[in-house]
């Protein structure tokens, strides 16, 4: 029976030739990396896609191009403020949350660099006339190091944050999150 099952599915990446197969996997792995690469210097760059931005064009406050890192932290100061109004942070814990969040801008800032020279990257590993296995594995390897430590990093300011609040503040925070998440959901739902 699993014969038959096998048979009915021609064309699926497992019934193609191992050395097609391998290709097939390769190639979707790369893609996926680039495309990953290009999502984290985008959100991190220009503050989201066009439709979160203002338009396609950036919106009337959008003047192009990657945040400075002084805009970048004083985007990250407004939004944490905006936060501590919501769920009445003390003057105490807005200073504390402003300094994490300042700090893990900081800190993320050039692995957007990377992120951007990964994207280059990329492009000339799949566009070269010549497939470099290696190269390509490499690449593979960097862009997981890149998202681990980003990842770790976010991770860290989240605890920083966590620990500063009070728990019914992050009541608060959790209640705003699904506020938002239902909103976007109704919106899209038609």
């Amino acid at each position: 029976m699993t014969e038959q099952i096998q048979s009915a599915t021609p064309g699926g990446p497992s019934n193609l030739p191992k050395p097609r197969r391998r290709w097939f996997l390769l190639t979707a792995g790369a893609l996926a990396a680039a495309l990953t690469g290009a999502i984290a210097t985008t959100a991190l760059s220009e503050g989201g896609p066009p439709w979160v931005r203002g338009g396609m064009m950036g919106g009337p406050f959008h003047m192009g191009g990657p945040l400075s890192p002084a805009a970048a932290e004083d985007r990250a100061d407004r939004m944490v403020r905006h936060l501590a109004i919501e769920i009445d942070a003390t003057p105490e814990q807005q200073d504390k949350l402003r300094s994490i969040a300042k700090a893990t801008v900081r800190d993320l800032l050039p692995l957007r660099d990377k992120a951007q020279s990964a994207r280059e990257r990329a492009r000339g590993l799949l566009t070269q006339s010549t497939v470099d296995r290696a190269a390509i594995e490499a690449f593979r390897r960097d862009q997981m190091a890149l998202a681990d430590e980003a990842s770790r990093r976010i991770a860290n300011a989240l605890t920083d944050a966590a620990e500063v609040l009070t728990p019914e503040q992050r009541r608060k925070i959790d209640e705003q999150v699904q506020w938002r998440r239902d909103r976007w959901r109704s919106w899209h739902r038609g």
